[in-house]
């Protein structure tokens, strides 16, 4: 579904580096990707995160799964190729927001490694940061929260293909922070990947 179609077309270059748009924004730029089965908690770590990072004067957006599907990505399902092709293009979406100068947020079940491992290649290659953030919540935990009730309709077959179910989730073994958000505020999960986007210098105390 990747494949290259178009023809003719030539990369513009702009007017400017990088790092000169860096340094006239006062601002940095990368992925921090949260991954992590339905009901883990990513999403609301990444939306706090996000309130946070934007209340203290850093350049951040949100890029959320579902909110993704209601438009640029409403063409896609959820068989194997489409989660890849979603991936896909999220990855490059990052990419883009995190070389204009954001700490771009991504909240998606992801659960295959091979497209996440895509994801942080599609950045390496254009000298980008990339912190894949596994919310490693139990699925018996997120069972109980089922905030959409999606878990409920899996286990009665009215769902088929969900993650976690009758679906793979492919954990990551090399992520740079495991979140685990039994007994743990929101805050508190947001609190650690603050600190790590400290320690990696992506932002200051």
């Amino acid at each position: 579904m990747s494949e290259i179609k178009s023809t003719n077309i030539h990369w513009h270059e702009g007017n400017l580096t990088r790092d000169e748009r860096w340094e006239a924004l006062r601002c940095k730029g990368g992925t921090v990707w949260f991954t992590g089965l339905s009901a883990c908690g990513k999403s609301t770590i990444a939306s706090a995160l996000e309130q946070i990072l934007i209340q203290s004067g850093v350049n951040c957006y949100r890029l959320d799964g579902d909110n993704i599907r209601f438009g640029l990505n409403k063409n896609l399902g959820f068989s194997a190729e489409d989660r890849a092709e979603n991936i896909r293009r999220i990855g490059e979406i990052a990419k883009l927001f995190s070389d204009g100068g954001n700490i771009t947020l991504t909240s998606f079940i992801s659960p295959y490694a091979a497209d996440r491992d895509a994801a942080r290649a599609v950045h390496a290659e254009a000298g980008l940061p990339f912190y894949e953030i596994f919310v490693d919540t139990p699925l018996e935990e997120c069972e109980k929260r089922d905030p959409k009730g999606l878990y409920k309709k899996a286990r009665a077959g009215e769902i088929k293909g969900f993650t976690g179910i009758d679906d793979p989730y492919e954990a990551p073994e090399k992520a740079e922070l495991v979140l685990d958000t039994t007994g743990k505020s929101v805050n508190e999960s947001a609190q650690e990947v603050i600190d790590m986007l400290v320690r990696v210098g992506l932002i200051e105390q």
